[in-house]
């Protein structure tokens, strides 16, 4: 050991060890700082787009360049990038571990992804899931079968006028129910109730979990019930329970089905269904409806009666025969084929046997008493508009049918019992004092209906649905099965204002643009090809949109729905009340070819009269009852067209009354005394009804007559759709004549004190100087209308002619009946009083301008 090793002796080697040890760590820092270097250039690797079709990637050296031009390469073209690395050259295992240490760490999550996960929300839904389970378990075990309670609940609903004085009182708690043996009932009829509303009732447990499952989600979302129910589930809800739609009674349903599906036999639960459920014309229970629908017991039920039976349970009322609209008579027979059908599919009936099954018309109800006159008709409308409503609360209809009849309800209606009776008296003294249907088989067709609106808040103040509810039980106000005919020719009118529309020429629709009024002229601009004839075939000329609303001129309606586009028409019909789902948009939609009921019209006038603001007439006023709410729709909606083209048309139907087809009626009735009144005239094809729909200021009333056939004979059936040619002494009854007298009788006595339309337009009769007395004319416009260019238009034999009638004296025809008028205006009026006049348009003397081609 030499001298310089032995001086340092301890101390020395003390140094060196502490000098190795600061070495190492720093190779160590070194070789993490490198490590964390090469993760870096390894994430920016990552980052790099791929090259594509061979090309490298951004950084790489070039094909072209010399290897060591990159970055971590040495100038012999060898990476040199992972040196310092440990590990780096460890073989394929270290490269592995180098490429995982390389990868760029994961970004740290933020917000609310730091609180959810894919584990998390997984055990959150395993955990509600078993959470669900557990309380389904517990509600099975606290949840016990009740007593039945459905006949306990029952009372009496009590129907108000809208001062609050009694109109009826429906039902006194009793429950037309009388329980019988399954066995009484035919094998083959219980089937029909299993075919129709639970096919797999015999081999499920007594529930539709999925069904139910909808259910409950549904009322959580307010969306209501949307079917799915066993009978096992409608047997609890109906006698164990109550029609309520909250998830509580769902549960509650769900759980006591499953125990009295384990409980009971099937047989016992099918008599239990059977002998509980409502079929309609107060019928609890099938020996009940036997007897209401067909006057026989249950044990004498076939299965085509037996199939109808059960297809009334989807909608009682809607589908009982006697009372359905045609609608409702063509979903029942298709729900009574639906039966018969999974009859066959299930092997309980032979289809030869099914094919030769005919539909058994039920009989017709029996009368109630207390529903005589005009009582059956305004409680059964008030409690179709209040099942309405709980439909959209989300009961199904025979669930909705069945809660309003359980009772407890008090029900106060818009009408007022004053106007109500000044009603029904105008119908009696202007319509059935003069007909007499035990002598004429004509006057024995006739229907009247009528509904009167105060448009200002949508209620129904009055209602007339036919002579007597016990001898007709369909409701005429409110039936929707005859064509609207020339009443429909203001919403054309209205369409093409509200749209701004062109005529074929490009000029502007007003009441002042002049088209042609030929007789079944062809319309233009149509690939539809229409081309309706006027009343009795008679042709106006050029005539001003004013005129041809006054004489209801078919073929310039026709052209200016083309002009406004029928679509357009058809929507506009929509907006302001009527129902046009389904309906074509083709030019025959402008003779008011589609059905519609005095309401619907009432509510389209009403709109009008409201100056552009929706009107839904409203017959309910108030619903009470101790136990739950029903809430009613607002009558008075949004603007659905402009003031200004709703205002347009009211002064254009001003013209109707004081210069066209309901002049001799209305205009000149005698209990007038300067009321303003806006209405329109209407007569079907073949004279099947006629219309006048009217308003003032203060009140819209609806009118329709409706020819009926009242008993079979010979090729016409009870109920069919008949000509009213020859009622009442006439050749045929006109908008102009019973429908405009009825209206005006009523109107000027119920109406009150006089008032005038407040209007915002510079269009039409209402906004000109009033009439002149009847000895004389209205006086002519002091502006000249605008004239459409039409190469067909009609020549006049002398002068064209102006937007009113002549400015002279007319014919000497007492004013309150229609002067008598050639087909073509070939003189002039035999007495003038100035020079020679600007020739007219000849008078029309009714309406009756509703005929076309079409087959009826």
């Amino acid at each position: 050991m030499s001298a310089g090793m032995r001086r340092h002796g301890p101390e020395h080697d003390a140094h060196t060890r502490y000098e190795d040890d600061e070495t190492k760590r720093s190779a160590t820092v070194m070789g993490r700082a490198e490590e964390r270097k090469a993760r870096q250039r390894g994430a920016r690797r990552a980052a790099r787009p791929r090259p594509s079709d061979g090309a490298p990637a951004t950084g790489s050296p070039s094909v072209g360049s010399p290897a060591g031009s990159g970055p971590g390469a040495d100038p012999a073209g060898e990476d040199t990038s992972r040196e310092g690395i440990p590990g780096a050259g460890g073989g394929e295992g270290g490269g592995r571990r180098a490429a995982r240490r390389a990868r760029p760490a994961k970004p740290k999550k933020t917000g609310i992804r730091r609180f959810f996960t894919w584990k998390k929300l997984l055990g959150a839904l395993f955990s509600f899931i078993l959470l669900l389970m557990l309380g389904f378990v517990v509600l099975y075990l606290v949840v016990d079968i009740p007593k039945g309670n459905a006949a306990a609940r029952l009372q009496s609903n009590v129907y108000k006028y809208s001062d609050g004085t009694l109109l009826a009182r429906d039902g006194d708690g009793d429950v037309n129910r009388e329980i019988i043996d399954l066995d009484k009932i035919p094998k083959p009829v219980q089937r029909t109730f299993v075919a129709a509303e639970n096919k797999s009732f015999y081999k499920d447990s007594g529930v539709d979990l999925k069904g139910t499952a909808r259910g409950v989600l549904n009322t959580l979302a307010g969306k209501g019930k949307q079917g799915g129910s066993t009978i096992t589930q409608q047997y609890v809800k109906n006698y164990y329970l109550t029609q309520d739609q909250t998830v509580s009674r769902k549960l509650k349903e769900l759980v006591i089905s499953l125990k009295v599906d384990r409980e009971k036999s099937k047989d016992d639960i099918l008599a239990g269904y059977l002998n509980t459920v409502y079929y309609g014309r107060g019928a609890y229970g099938i020996q009940a409806a036997a007897q209401a629908y067909y006057g026989v017991d249950a044990e004498k039920l076939n299965v085509a009666q037996g199939a109808y039976l059960a297809a009334l349970l989807q909608a009682p009322s809607s589908y009982d025969w006697a009372t359905a609209t045609p609608t409702g008579k063509k979903l029942v027979r298709e729900r009574w084929d639906y039966v018969l059908n999974n009859m066959v599919e299930q092997g309980w009936l032979d289809s030869a046997e099914r094919d030769r099954l005919k539909f058994p018309k039920p009989h017709e109800p029996k009368p109630d008493p207390e529903m005589k006159g005009q009582t059956g008709y305004l409680v059964r409308a008030a409690n179709e508009a209040i099942e309405a409503q709980l439909v959209k609360e989300g009961y199904t209809k025979s669930e909705a049918e069945a809660q309003l009849k359980a009772g407890g309800y008090t029900i106060t209606l818009n009408i007022d019992p004053k106007k109500q009776r000044q009603l029904e008296k105008a119908v009696d003294n202007k319509l059935n004092d003069k007909l007499e249907p035990g002598k004429n088989k004509a006057d024995a067709r006739v229907q009247a209906g009528a509904v009167s609106v105060d448009p200002k808040t949508g209620g129904i103040v009055a209602m007339y649905g036919g002579r007597d509810y016990l001898k007709h039980f369909t409701n005429n106000a409110t039936r929707a099965d005859y064509q609207p005919a020339s009443t429909f020719k203001p919403l054309i009118l209205a369409a093409a204002l509200e749209q701004g529309a062109k005529t074929q020429e490009g000029k502007p629709i007003t009441a002042d643009t002049i088209y042609s009024g030929r007789s079944k002229r062809p319309v233009k601009g149509s690939d539809i090809g229409f081309a309706p004839p006027n009343e009795d075939g008679r042709s106006y000329g050029p005539v001003t949109v004013q005129t041809a609303m006054n004489k209801s001129i078919n073929s310039v309606f026709a052209q200016m729905g083309v002009d406004v586009d029928m679509d357009e028409v058809l929507k506009t019909a929509g907006k302001l009340g009527m129902d046009v789902k389904g309906l074509p948009a083709v030019p025959a939609q402008t003779l008011g070819s589609m059905g519609a009921s005095p309401l619907e019209m009432a509510a389209v006038y009403a709109t009008l009269d409201n100056h552009g603001k929706q009107v839904t007439p409203q017959l309910v006023k108030s619903v009470e009852h101790k136990d739950r709410s029903v809430d009613l729709p607002d009558a008075i909606g949004d603007e659905v067209i402009s003031r200004g083209a709703a205002d347009s048309v009211t002064s254009v139907l001003t013209g109707v009354v004081d210069d066209g087809t309901a002049r001799a009626s209305v205009r000149d009735a005698s209990n007038r005394k300067g009321q303003s009144v806006a209405g329109k005239t209407g007569t079907s094809d073949d004279n099947k009804s006629a219309w006048f729909v009217g308003y003032t200021p203060k009140l819209v009333t609806s009118v329709g007559l409706f020819g009926e056939q009242p008993k079979d004979d010979g090729k016409f059936k009870r109920g069919d759709q008949v000509s009213m040619r020859g009622a009442g002494g006439k050749p045929r009854i006109d908008g102009g004549s019973f429908p405009a007298e009825v209206w005006a009788a009523y109107t000027f006595n119920a109406t009150g004190s006089r008032t005038k339309f407040n209007l915002k337009t510079d269009m039409g009769s209402g906004v000109e100087a009033p009439p002149e007395p009847t000895t004389q004319a209205p006086r002519t416009p002091t502006a000249p209308p605008t004239e459409t260019d039409d190469e067909d238009k009609d020549k006049p034999t002398t002068q064209p002619p102006s937007t009113k009638p002549p400015s002279t004296k007319p014919p000497t025809t007492p004013s309150t009946k229609p002067p008598t008028t050639p087909t073509t205006p070939t003189n002039p009026p035999t007495t003038p009083t100035t020079p020679p006049p600007t020739w007219g348009i000849p008078d029309d003397p009714d309406d009756r301008a509703d005929r076309s081609d079409r087959a009826d």
